[in-house]
């Protein structure tokens, strides 16, 4: 056992790297992902419908780490060796498509039926109606719910501690194993994550506002 000293929060600092890069990675294959889900939710396909709420029933009924745990320790037993990144990526970027393919559902189905007869009546089809007519105006409503779930995604990476991956949360972990200062190291780690997620959580706040005020003039 040892003093918890500097080099230990500067470890647990670095660490944030990872964590940063895990949520860039969920966030842009999430926004892909949920992108797909929006437009099959809101599609007159049934069949792309009915697979699209399938999947986002799927991946929000059921928790977070019960899906890495699926993931990393299920794809061996299928014959695939996959590191706690690859498997935190994909478990994370699967969460994330589903829970933003559902923001943006509501989104889209925000628009004013108006605007998507206009549409119609211009002859436009399906996916020029959403390119240039209701995905512009979704997209105004859709940013603060999407910016305020950017600090799920991030603190959602903290269960990839779970399966050996080494971020923020896993990194306190550590430091605490050699130090059994458990206070002063999730305090370290408690800090770091205000820092990364209130910004954020700001800006969503802002935004909202901004949106609130321009409705009301």
């Amino acid at each position: 056992m040892r003093t918890f000293g500097f080099n230990d929060i500067w470890f647990i600092v670095q660490a944030a790297q990872w964590t940063l890069a895990l949520s860039l990675i969920a966030f842009t294959g999430g926004t892909i992902g949920g992108l797909i889900l929006a437009l099959a939710r809101t599609s007159a396909n049934v069949v792309a419908q009915r697979l699209a709420t399938g999947f986002i029933q799927v991946f929000q009924g059921t928790p977070l780490l019960m899906q890495l745990f699926l993931i990393f320790f299920g794809a061996p037993v299928l014959g695939f060796e996959i590191s706690p990144w690859i498997a935190a990526g994909i478990a994370l970027t699967l969460n994330t498509s589903a829970f933003l393919g559902e923001i943006w559902r509501g989104c889209i189905q925000a628009i004013p039926r108006g605007q998507w007869e206009a549409a119609e009546a211009l002859g436009l089809h399906y996916f020029a109606r959403m390119r240039h007519v209701v995905l512009p105006q979704a997209f105004k409503i859709a940013l603060p719910p999407t910016v305020g779930y950017m600090v799920q995604v991030i603190k959602g990476t903290s269960l990839a501690a779970i399966i050996g991956f080494t971020e923020i949360t896993r990194a306190g972990q550590i430091i605490n194993n050699a130090t059994f200062e458990p206070l002063l190291v999730f305090s370290v780690v408690g800090a770091l994550y205000f820092a990364l997620c209130w910004p954020l959580s700001v800006w969503a706040s802002r935004i909202e506002r901004r949106q609130a005020l321009a409705l009301a003039r």
